[in-house]
């Protein structure tokens, strides 16, 4: 048992408390988790990658989450532009049914989610293993960001050996990029990462305001960008970030055009 580092507690009732576990920081997190105290716990997650553990640990049995919305706070989490991407960050929840929100929420698309401590501990080798690539961009706040932006996710996945992503790549950078010009005033900052497997296309602005998919029409074929990437995405979301939001989407193989 590695000894006690740190303990803060944030507004509204929520705690973390951090331990290190040899090379492996794990945070304990209690209380309950809503909008209003969602940035202490991104920022805390964020903090303990800075610091180059091997791997992050987060347990959330203890945390209650009234509104599955908010578990979109550890997504934020992993998109800060400053944490450390090459840190696996896994969490820890005893609880089925939160697991299974941690699932569908899209967050278990970027931390894994284990029952127990132990299990989450003996899948960071693996985890640690993964070749993670990963390019950012600030493109500018103008229509020329549109052909840029296709083009850098054209040569990035090229260069990464996945190809055959590049073609929903392309139409889902090219939705992002189009909401951020069109709904903000914003200068869309773009990450591309890949594990090998799949790639995450994300774009952040400093826009608050959510990306949400509008509801689908009465008759006829909804075509909107949101529910273009939908249909074509593992899943896809809008996080709240320190700066802004992050939209971002999880494509594998089995999504083509």
């Amino acid at each position: 048992m590695g000894a006690v580092s740190a303990e803060a507690e944030s507004p509204n009732s929520l705690t973390v408390a951090a331990r290190a576990e040899k090379s492996v920081a794990v945070l304990t997190i209690e209380g309950v988790l809503d909008s209003g105290n969602s940035a202490p716990l991104r920022d805390s997650i964020t903090k303990a990658t800075l610091d180059k553990p091997s791997a992050v640990v987060v347990d959330i049995t203890a945390l209650q989450v009234p509104e599955e919305s908010a578990l979109s706070a550890f997504i934020g989490a992993r998109w800060q532009l400053e944490a450390q991407p090459e840190v696996p960050v896994v969490l820890v929840c005893a609880h089925r049914a939160t697991r299974e929100a941690v699932t569908r929420s899209g967050v278990a698309s970027f931390m894994p989610v284990y029952s127990t401590e132990k299990a989450a501990m003996k899948a960071l080798d693996r985890l640690t293993r993964l070749p993670l690539r990963r390019a950012d961009a600030e493109l500018p706040a103008n229509l020329t960001s549109l052909r840029e932006s296709r083009r850098l996710v054209r040569e990035w996945l090229t260069a990464w050996s996945q190809s055959k992503l590049i073609p929903v790549a392309l139409v889902v950078v090219n939705v992002f990029i189009e909401n951020v010009l069109e709904h903000t005033g914003s200068v869309p900052l773009m990450r591309i990462e890949t594990d090998g497997a799949t790639a995450t296309i994300a774009v952040s602005d400093d826009s608050t305001t959510p990306a949400l998919r509008l509801p689908s029409p009465d008759q006829g074929i909804d075509v909107s960008g949101l529910a273009i990437v939908d249909a074509l995405s593992r899943a896809w979301g809008s996080t709240p970030t320190s700066t802004g939001k992050t939209v971002w989407a999880v494509i594998g193989p089995e999504n083509q055009l």
